[in-house]
């Protein structure tokens, strides 16, 4: 449970900079190249963050130790 709160509550602080900057960005013929790529940027950056962090958190495949008898 404490992974979906964690991956929601880093969603909702990237959403709200992606906000803030579609505001604050200055006015001008680049204005929508700087928002497109800025929103691209943040939400790539959070799928990669994401996608790492639940791949870590659930493996797949679990580790095991090679140090241990057979029978263990």
């Amino acid at each position: 449970m404490s992974s979906f709160f964690h991956v929601v509550l880093v969603g909702i602080i990237i959403a709200a900079m992606g906000a803030v900057g579609w505001f604050v960005l200055p006015k001008g013929k680049s204005q929508t190249l700087l928002r497109s790529s800025l929103l691209l940027t943040l939400t790539c950056c959070y799928l990669m963050w994401a996608i790492t962090y639940l791949a870590q958190l659930h493996p797949i495949i679990s580790p095991r130790r090679s140090d241990l008898r057979a029978e263990y």
